[in-house]
């Protein structure tokens, strides 16, 4: 292969950058030549210059993980899972003081991440992975023979697919389960790390290679961090002779900038931007209803990585009573700015055009406002969602006649639908679904998740995969 290598990025800025290492093919690679800006804090920091011919497994050569045991790959994984404590990986410990300086996300919060992100390396959690995805789950180890309703005969596999990770931003411990999907389907995995957190992929695959330095599974992996859009980078790796699927967490722009490399052979599986939002029903705001526990719920919702995440309640449509509605959002402004696990005082503040336009809704009579745009959160009050994208802590209460019209605020986009009352969920659910939405859970409850559900309506691990067929045997 002859393939060219990468340019210097931006420009060195005052301060000095931080340094940040990348993972090739079961190496670490160190080196400041290349320096390059984060997104949401503007810090620079300092990285190798990628190798790009080192990030490419020839086809002629079969993946690593092929033909070891998917038993053993979940033992690899969970014995990571156990080296993954916090207070016991210096890795980490080290990834958390350069993850500050990057990502927007205070130091508690990513800590909180870190704490919990070994749970994508449990038994239970890898083992229901495979269960829920797999009807055969023989087939990721080998040979599958079938015999069809003619007694015709034949054989799948699920083969180890090559895989490119576009990694999301917004949470520094969910690189650790694309990780373990990466290895339970045996892919050759190259994870591009963001720009807010080039630092947590690579303190995991160390301790990997800590654990075994030889293991199919480090030997799989590589990270490395390029300039979204950068074409001498995705020119040349967005090919089908690389790689079969790439896996997408990311904005719209990221989203739409990996379409244009899409062909026969290259796959998007695609983690799209999404919204959720809540449901109350009348129920709620009646005298003697529960308001500050549902508020609290509400704002628990709304508030995870401090409403960065697609899982965060931004808009809560209602029906009921106008007074108790306004009970409501004053409760909800009251338990905005709490600290909580994914959660602190303040989050970053909203865009100031966001500003301005609530600014113009705050001089009309079309909406009713409690609490402040400086991060500490703030509930508006309307007869219709406003045009904007709630963030910054800010929700969007609509009141409507009936929880019937709020169906049609439900899209392919809707990712969570947290509801109240409990007993609604079966009333909303399959016309939700039929909307477009893609999971519904009580509220309070967007964070819980059942261990081997869909994600974003779909089997991430089934998609991954190579599905190969021998027939005529």
């Amino acid at each position: 292969m002859n393939i060219t290598d990468q340019e210097p990025g931006s420009e060195l800025c005052e301060r000095s950058p931080v340094r940040a290492a990348y993972f090739v093919r079961g190496k670490l690679v160190a080196g400041e030549e290349v320096i390059h800006r984060s997104r949401d804090l503007g810090i620079d920091f300092a990285a190798p210059k990628i190798d790009l011919n080192a990030l490419i497994q020839p086809r002629g050569e079969l993946p690593p993980m092929l033909d070891v045991p998917i038993a053993e790959i979940i033992d690899f994984l969970v014995e990571t899972g156990e080296w993954l404590d916090f207070d016991r990986n210096s890795y980490l410990q080290e990834a958390l003081e350069l993850v500050v300086e990057t990502n927007p996300l205070p130091r508690r919060i990513v800590e909180n991440l870190y704490r919990s992100a070994r749970l994508y390396m449990s038994r239970e959690f890898l083992e229901a992975s495979i269960a829920a995805n797999f009807a055969e789950p023989a087939a990721l180890d080998g040979w599958i023979e079938r015999i069809d309703a003619h007694g015709q005969r034949g054989a799948i596999r699920a083969f180890p697919p090559r895989i490119l990770h576009m990694l999301a931003g917004n949470s520094p411990s969910g690189c650790v389960n694309s990780i373990a999907q990466g290895a339970l389907v045996k892919a050759v995995n190259l994870f591009k790390m963001p720009s807010s957190d080039p630092f947590t992929t690579v303190a995991v695959l160390r301790t990997m290679f800590d654990i075994d330095p030889n293991h199919a599974v480090v030997r799989s992996m590589s990270a490395v961090y390029w300039r979204g859009g950068d074409e001498r980078v995705e020119r040349t790796l967005y090919r089908p002779q690389y790689f079969d699927k790439i896996a997408a967490w990311g904005g719209g722009d990221a989203i739409n900038n990996v379409i244009r490399y899409l062909g026969p052979g290259l796959e998007l599986v695609s983690f799209n931007p999404k919204t959720s939002i809540s449901m109350i029903g009348a129920e709620a705001f009646e005298k003697d209803a529960p308001i500050s526990d549902i508020a609290e719920r509400a704002a628990s919702d709304a508030t995870i990585f401090n409403q960065d995440a697609c899982v965060a309640s931004r808009f809560i449509y209602v029906e009921g009573d106008r007074s108790g509605i306004e009970r409501f959002c004053t409760e909800l402004a009251n338990r905005l700015p709490v600290d909580r696990e994914t959660a602190s005082v303040k989050a970053p503040l909203m865009p100031g055009n966001i500003r301005e336009e609530i600014e113009m809704l705050e001089m009309t009579d079309e909406c009713r406002v409690w609490g402040k745009t400086d991060g500490t959160g703030m509930v508006i009050l309307t007869d219709e969602p406003v045009s904007f994208h709630p963030t910054g802590k800010t929700v969007n209460v609509v009141h409507l006649p009936s929880l019937d019209d709020a169906i049609r605020y439900v899209n392919v986009a809707t990712q969570t639908i947290g509801v109240y009352p409990d007993s609604l969920k079966a009333e909303l659910r399959d016309r939700c679904a039929s909307a477009g939405g893609q999971r519904i859970v009580r509220l309070g409850a967007a964070r819980a998740h059942l261990l081997g559900n869909p994600h974003d309506a779909m089997y991430p691990l089934q998609r991954f995969v190579h599905w190969m067929s021998d027939e005529a045997i």
